[in-house]
Parts: structure tokens; sequence; C-alpha cells
């Protein structure tokens, strides 16, 4: 158990499954009082009796729209209220469709930049706001690998990471003199239901995929060290993209093809993410 941790007070976006539900869990083993909000009002009810239930801390599940503004201060209002002023914000909350960008509707392209983006930056904004009045506090944008590399396949979403990216590297630098830490967290390809699909080859598999606790691993590091910046998860997918950076984009481009990169998502199997993609455009109508 991470000592540093017991007594802290944690909110969480999209904690209803996935990367948020494995963090949330993560955090109440640590001694840590949690709230998780997700648009699933039914859903975030049922996963934070589960984890109060498997853990015995406080965990507190809210009903949550990342996108509206009300929706997100009344999230914050009331984590406040029930468990006293918060420590940390996770803004995990995203949604990941693939396919041809020129098929892509400008409703479901809308629906990526509001959640992805629009909603990690209300999040900031209002968590950052009272971390600075009281010169404390911790902030975990949740990005992805690729808000720093680009395969074909994932357009819209690569755009609303890379935002998430930037805008992490400016919070770090600016937030920080106000006592306010950001890190920035960039998962590789997580075993959740936003990969369904996808067609990895061994090498990509290898280095590449990760589960959700590897990445609230990394969350709960980053929260008990107090300190900001960002973390790709794993190291080795890390230290592969950082040899790829510095490479003119056309080569990096051919040695991702090569490595399978390339073919990750373009190649993606539509059929087995057929139901995840509708779930998601049914949000965007």
């Amino acid at each position: 158990m991470r000592k540093t941790l017991a007594g802290k007070r944690i909110a969480i976006t999209g904690g209803a499954r996935g990367i948020g539900r494995s963090t949330a869990e993560a955090f109440a083993a640590a001694g840590a009082s949690v709230v998780i909000g997700d648009i699933d009002a039914v859903q975030v009810e049922k996963t934070a009796a589960a984890i109060a239930e498997t853990s015995g801390a406080q965990v507190l599940g809210l009903a949550l729209d990342v996108t509206d503004v009300a929706s997100f201060e009344a999230f914050l209002d009331t984590s406040s209220e029930e468990f006293g002023e918060l420590d940390a914000l996770v803004n995990n909350a995203g949604i990941m469709p693939t396919g041809s960008f020129l098929d892509e509707s400008i409703e479901l392209a809308d629906r990526q930049l509001a959640i992805n983006t629009r909603g990690v930056i209300i999040g900031s904004k209002l968590a950052g706001r009272r971390f600075a009045e009281r010169g404390n506090g911790h902030i975990v944008n949740v990005a992805s690998i690729l808000g720093l590399l680009s395969p074909p396949g994932a357009a819209t979403y690569c755009a609303t990471k890379h935002a998430v990216v930037g805008l992490g590297e400016a919070l770090h630098q600016e937030l920080e003199p106000l006592g306010v830490a950001v890190s920035t967290i960039c998962p590789s390809f997580v075993n959740t239901e936003l990969i369904d699909g996808l067609s990895p080859n061994w090498l990509a598999r290898r280095i590449g995929f990760i589960e959700p606790g590897d990445v609230a691993d990394s969350i709960l590091d980053a929260v008990a060290s107090g300190r900001g910046g960002q973390r790709i998860v794993p190291t080795s997918t890390g230290l592969a993209a950082k040899l790829l950076f510095p490479l003119p984009e056309d080569l990096r481009n051919r040695i991702s093809r090569l490595l399978g990169g390339h073919d990750t998502v373009a190649k993606a199997d539509i059929e087995k993410r057929r139901a995840y993609i509708e779930s998601v455009e049914l949000q965007s109508r």
C-alpha cells in the first residue's frame, strides 16, 4: 500500500469501467476516498458500490457529463461536500472511434473533441482554480501514445490526444508555481473495449499492449510522488517512441509501418469494433 495515499480524496472521470474503474480500485485499495463520475449513471453507481464492498473504502458514484460545465462543477462540488476538498482530479473520460477520416461524420468528430479535449480542459480549469486557491492539488490527464505518434485510421482521436499532451505540457509549467501539479499519462493500447478489433502484429502486441491496471499504477505513482510531467506507459513503448521522435517524418512513418504500428489501427476488424463504434455514434446524435 502507498501510505502517502491514505486519507487522500480523489475524483476520477469516466470511472464506470476500463481504466477509470481500475484506477478507482487502485486508489481505494491504497486507502484513498474516491469519487467516480460517468455519463452512464446506472453503471457508475454499481461500480462504486462494488469497489466500496471489496476495498472497504469510501467510494461514491455520480452521473457526470464532462462536456457540460454545470455538470462538471456539480460533480466537484458534491465530491467536496461528501469527502472534503479534493487532493486530485483524474481526467480519464474518453472515446476512441476508428476508421476512415473521410467517412467519419462531423457529429462523431465533434463528440470526440467534446469528450477527449474539451472535457479535459473543463476539468483542468475547474479543479485547477480550486487547487490554486489553496496552493495544493494534482491534475492527472489521461492522454495516449497516439497523442505523440499518429497512425492512420484514428486521425480525429489522435488530434484530440495531441491537444491533451500540449495542454498538459503547458499547464505543468503554468500551474506548478501555484502549487498545482499536472501529470499527463500517455498509455499505449490498453486492453479495454476501446481497442476491440485492433490488429497488432506480434511485436506491437508485445511492446505496446497493456492492462488497465498498468495505467492505474502509473497514475497512482504520479499522485503519490506529487510531481507533474509526462509519463508514457509502458516504458518499452516510451523508449520506442523516443527513438522515433527525432527522425524525419517520412522515415518515422516507414519504420512504424515495418514495426506494425501503421496497421494496428488502420487494419482494425470493423466487425469486431462495430458494437463499440455504434454505441459512441448514438451519443453523437
